[in-house]
């Protein structure tokens, strides 16, 4: 018996469907293109996403969520689409740099002591991934996905339905330190080798650009590449428009195993009862590994845990969403709302609030903004994101289990890939080669 974590989402109905019966509600007009019914694990953006595609392939569709749609990472994040960020998180002298800040007490990372082995070789992994032939090979694959979701994202955000404070205005990502600040050079030499540098803005043009910001900053770099939208309102309208669909979800049902049969999956066991498939698409974000115990399917994702507050706009706002440097953490205006955010802590699945990393949050802002703080403060925020050792997420069709599709590990850019990994998780199911080379999403690189 697996642990329940995983409850499942409705709309609609509690009680479990036949297959084959969505495909004759509302005489759907895609029914005909394709006759599988397909089980979702997880109510997030990658869920969300997935969903999106399969109901327009004409499938139907079921989402399964431990809580309620977007509760989870998919909620309190700052709303970013980076498609600028090919850079991987294990880069050189990325161990080396966190090392020393956390001496000087100054690193947004966190880990939690502790002797847990899967923990412990995660970590050794990581560093060993900090390499420049790492980096040179994760660049390519992250930017070929980055590149295919802006595409699809471009499509899904022009739907009138879609309502989410959306603006492509690039993100500024600032800096306090001169040396920083012409260092940034380096990187955006290598971003323009994928056409995603940004502009280099000094001093006195940044102020007059954003006279929010004090005015010890030293300068910016304005990436045109990135745009940004308010995450929870994303997720309501998406929820909205794919249930018009006819997604059927169910929340508050936990999944409690599944139902094996040889090397296929004949579909879920779940606190609501059982639920029949033709394929289960795996999307519960960092809780995936839990889920999949049952399976033997060991995936070395981790927890990290990220931390945001939101509240009103300041009357001195940011126009642009703006990436601190010197603290690694997020400032996102939108036109309904303010949002910091940040940090990464590993510290197990746990929910639990830090005053401290929530009070780091606001002190970052503090040394940037003028005005830093929106009144009144409307929520204090913490999620976990499935983090891999390779900053690549996982895209595949389970090895042991044909119709297991696993969509997970996408760290910080959850959000930003959730397009791509829909289209691509929809064109496994129906059998059509994806449109991109998703070699790098495999499983077997962990074999």
């Amino acid at each position: 018996m697996l642990v329940n974590h995983f409850p499942l989402n409705s709309l609609k109905n509690n009680f479990t469907l036949a297959p084959g019966f969505l495909n004759c509600i509302g005489e759907r007009k895609n029914a005909v293109r394709s006759h599988k019914e397909v089980i979702i694990i997880g109510g997030g953006v990658i869920g969300l996403a997935c969903a999106h595609y399969l109901l327009d392939s004409g499938a139907g569709v079921r989402i399964i969520e431990k809580s309620t749609i977007g509760s989870g990472a998919s909620h309190g994040n700052c709303g970013l689409l980076c498609f600028s960020d090919v850079i991987p998180l294990c880069s050189p002298g990325t161990v080396s740099h966190e090392m020393a800040r956390t001496l000087k007490r100054t690193s947004p990372l966190y880990i939690k002591p502790s002797l847990d082995i899967n923990q412990l070789a995660w970590l050794l992994k990581f560093a060993l991934k900090c390499t420049e032939s790492h980096k040179l090979k994760a660049a390519r694959g992250k930017y070929e996905i980055l590149n295919y979701s802006m595409g699809l994202f471009d499509s899904l955000l022009s739907l009138d339905e879609i309502k989410c404070d959306f603006e492509k205005k690039g993100m500024l990502t600032v800096f306090k330190n001169k040396k920083n600040f012409e260092h940034y050079k380096a990187t955006n030499a290598f971003l323009d080798t994928y056409h995603m540098g940004a502009k280099r803005i000094e001093k006195e043009e940044l102020l007059a650009l954003e006279p929010a910001l004090c005015d010890d900053i030293a300068g910016g770099w304005l990436n045109p590449a990135d745009w940004h939208l308010r995450p929870d309102m994303l997720m309501a309208s998406w929820r909205k428009q794919l249930s018009q669909k006819g997604l059927i979800i169910e929340e508050y049902c936990s999944l409690i195993d599944f139902d094996i049969q040889g090397n296929s999956l004949a579909g879920v066991n779940t606190v609501k009862g059982r639920f029949k498939a033709d394929y289960i698409v795996m999307a519960a974000g960092a809780w995936t590994p839990v889920a999949l115990r049952q399976l033997k399917l060991d995936l070395p994702v981790l927890p990290g845990k990220g931390y945001s507050i939101t509240m009103q706009r300041p009357g001195a706002c940011p126009s642009h969403p703006l990436s601190l440097y010197e603290k690694n953490m997020v400032v996102t205006p939108w036109k309904s709302g303010y949002r910091l955010g940040g940090t990464m802590e590993f510290s197990g699945y746990n929910d639990v609030l830090s005053p401290k990393r929530l009070s780091n949050l606001v002190s970052g802002a503090t040394a940037f903004l003028k005005e830093p703080l929106g009144n009144p403060v409307i929520e204090h925020w913490s999620g976990l994101r499935p983090m891999t050792y390779d900053d690549l997420p996982v895209i595949d069709r389970s090895p042991s289990h044909e119709n297991l599709m696993i969509a997970t590990g996408h760290g910080m850019l959850g959000l930003t890939l959730a397009t791509g990994t829909g289209k691509i998780v929809c064109d496994m199911i129906n059998d059509r080669e994806p449109e991109i080379n998703i070699k790098p999403f495999g499983m077997n690189r962990f074999r």
